[in-house]
């Protein structure tokens, strides 16, 4: 393997980081797969082992990272990153997002590796403008439950910056909108894993506020796509990748109710504090400068996703 391009991914047993490691070894790279397991989860990348030039390692990148070899991309995915999961850990949230990022792009400079930051949809907060652009600078509550995560994310964009341009580190930035799929943790709180979950036991569909909140859902196979083209990519500045088709959260529970054939009924609870009221992607510089665009239709996704959570349960 000592010519195999090497790639580091933090977070590599969660939800998103699990399908790149999938992603990268199809790629033919060799992969290095790293995570505590606060909530990444080892059946989510079982059926790797064994796969020639994957290894994983568990450690918390908020402690200094060693990898022995080369390491040619390291992409930072170590995060909690569902609102109940931060609201759980939000000292540790707030430790990956400065610590655990300047320890990854430390271990970037020394390897000469290509860097790349998961940031999220969060930095643009409770959004003024919208379809949010990369050049939205975000409406954030700093002190707010929620700004755990937001602003770990920020202080984390702004690390990979100064790296970049102090330091010379060759970076790239994704800001990912909401995605779903397979491998998503049941009980992580996002919508998505809830409502199928309470669709498939005909228990009631929880949506809070009075559902007018809209969310835009990216399949996570698209997301991969994206986030290879934006690695492969001579693009330094952040991209949003998201699907920008928009619906509000009350259209999507009726449609998995729809879907499951469920008897499922919805009720209504309150919105949690500085919940956004509105989030949808502006791709147009993914759309420009990566050639891309989410192919799978809600209907396709929906489908495989569910299939996945009916034989999980």
């Amino acid at each position: 393997m000592g010519n195999v391009p090497r790639a580091l991914v933090t977070g590599g047993a969660g939800f998103l980081g699990s399908h790149l490691c999938e992603r990268l070894l199809e790629e033919g790279l060799a992969v290095v797969c790293m995570d505590n397991l606060i909530t990444g989860s080892m059946a989510n990348i079982d059926h790797l082992f064994g796969r020639e030039g994957f290894v994983f390692v568990k450690h918390d990148v908020t402690n200094y990272i060693h990898v022995p070899g080369r390491v040619d991309f390291i992409l930072h995915f170590a995060s909690p990153a569902s609102p109940i999961d931060y609201l759980q850990l939000p000292i540790q949230t707030l430790k990956v997002g400065s610590l655990g990022t300047h320890k990854a792009l430390g271990l970037a400079k020394v390897k000469g590796a290509r860097f790349l930051l998961a940031s999220t949809s969060e930095v643009y907060g409770d959004p003024l403008i919208h379809p949010q652009p990369e050049s939205y600078w975000g409406n954030v509550n700093p002190v707010g439950p929620r700004g755990v995560y937001d602003e770990a994310k920020r202080f984390a964009e702004a690390l990979t910056m100064a790296y970049h341009r102090f330091h010379g580190v060759d970076t790239r930035i994704v800001r990912i909108f909401n995605t779903y799929g397979p491998r998503m943790r049941a009980g992580d709180g996002r919508v998505v894993p809830t409502f199928i979950n309470q669709a498939l036991q005909g228990k009631p569909l929880t949506v809070f506020g009075d559902g007018s909140q809209t969310r835009s859902f990216c399949y996570v196979d698209d997301l991969v796509e994206g986030i290879w083209r934006l690695l492969t990519s001579d693009e330094d500045d952040p991209v949003n990748i998201g699907n920008p088709a928009e619906m509000t959260v009350l259209q999507f529970a009726k449609e998995i109710v729809r879907i499951i054939g469920s008897s499922s009924e919805i009720v209504f609870e309150p919105l949690p504090e500085d919940d956004p009221k509105v989030r949808q992607p502006d791709i147009t510089r993914a759309r420009e400068l990566l050639a891309w665009e989410p192919k799978v239709t809600l209907e396709e996704g929906l489908a495989k996703t569910i299939e996945y959570f009916r034989n999980a349960g």
